[in-house]
């Protein structure tokens, strides 16, 4: 790992035993994510796209401890994360914040969000004065485009909007260093969408922040991402920067998934993808196939693909875990 990278994943899994079906079968294992790997340097924006049940979210959960890995490493500024105890990982926690889907959710509806903000600095810097961390919760506010006489009201008298500011004034108060964005606006008008994502840049570009972005709106990934891994099954089946990915995708999986983006149509027209849409449902990860997980659905399957498991070959702008990827 170079001085460089912020963030070094290698060997990623995740896996959850199941319920028995019967008194005393064995317990079934559903592989959420598999063989995973992936870097992120500072003050940049690595997204996680892919359909619903692709790891995409148990990944980046895993990645910062709030979901358990079966095997990996994760560096985070040098310090793999999963062999920390309670309470050095509790030191790193400060560095490592969440937005989540849901701002409403994600909120105490009992609590003023003044205290909601001010949490995590009680928890995580708690010899700092009662003063200081009013003060910075007030700085918070400014940030994110809110007032600070705001502080005093509940999140539900709050738009979406205004929920979500209140949701990325929480993440921003320890002064972290990477933000896991998990769908933070999937939940939102279009046009908040538009004024959440330029509020994410601005403070991106101000703090050096960087961002673990999940989304499965590719046009929201083309705004905001500077690299992408596109995940299937658990598995990531193409990694690139965004030009490239947007321009040249090389996996089939990509290509069907740019072709079925709404957000994308006005360049699907002009010829800009030229693949069909996704048929079919993925397998299930209770069963994982022998060779490539995307085999039962690819338009460009050979006999190959369902016996071997395809690995991440690298190139000099991408990635992909193929057989045949697309010219």
């Amino acid at each position: 790992m170079t001085t460089e990278t912020l963030l070094d994943v290698r060997g990623l899994s995740v896996r959850f035993a199941m319920p028995r079906k019967s008194l005393f079968g064995q317990r079934p294992v559903l592989h959420a994510v598999r063989d995973v790997s992936f870097s992120l340097r500072p003050g940049r924006t690595l997204g996680l796209v892919g359909e619903s049940g692709s790891g995409k979210t148990t990944a980046a959960m895993a990645t910062i401890r709030l979901a358990a890995a079966h095997t990996g490493s994760v560096l985070f500024n040098g310090i793999d994360l999963l062999k920390l105890d309670a309470e050095a990982m509790r030191q790193q926690r400060r560095h490592l914040q969440v937005i989540f889907q849901d701002p409403y959710s994600s909120l105490n509806p009992r609590e003023r969000v003044g205290a909601i903000v001010r949490e995590p600095l009680d928890l995580m810097m708690p010899d700092s004065s009662k003063s200081d961390r009013e003060k910075r919760v007030r700085e918070l506010f400014g940030l994110v485009g809110l007032r600070p006489d705001q502080m005093a009201l509940f999140p539900h008298q709050f738009s979406g909007g205004q929920r979500q500011r209140v949701s990325i004034a929480r993440a921003l108060a320890t002064n972290p260093r990477l933000i896991v964005c998990d769908e933070p606006v999937s939940a939102l008008d279009v046009a908040i969408q538009a004024q959440i994502l330029n509020l994410l840049r601005r403070l991106q570009d101000d703090y050096g922040l960087s961002y673990l972005f999940i989304s499965h709106d590719l046009g929201v990934v083309q705004f905001i991402c500077d690299d992408i891994a596109v995940m299937y099954l658990g598995q990531i089946v193409e990694f690139a920067d965004r030009p490239t990915l947007f321009s040249r995708p090389r996996h089939p999986y990509t290509a069907a998934l740019l072709s079925a983006a709404p957000s994308l149509a006005r360049r699907k027209s002009a010829g800009y993808v030229r693949e069909g849409a996704v048929k079919g449902d993925p397998p299930s990860p209770l069963n994982v196939p022998v060779g490539c997980a995307f085999a039962s659905r690819c338009p460009r399957v050979q006999s190959k693909c369902r016996d071997e498991r395809p690995v991440l070959h690298h190139n000099a702008h991408s990635a992909v875990a193929c057989h045949y990827p697309l010219d």
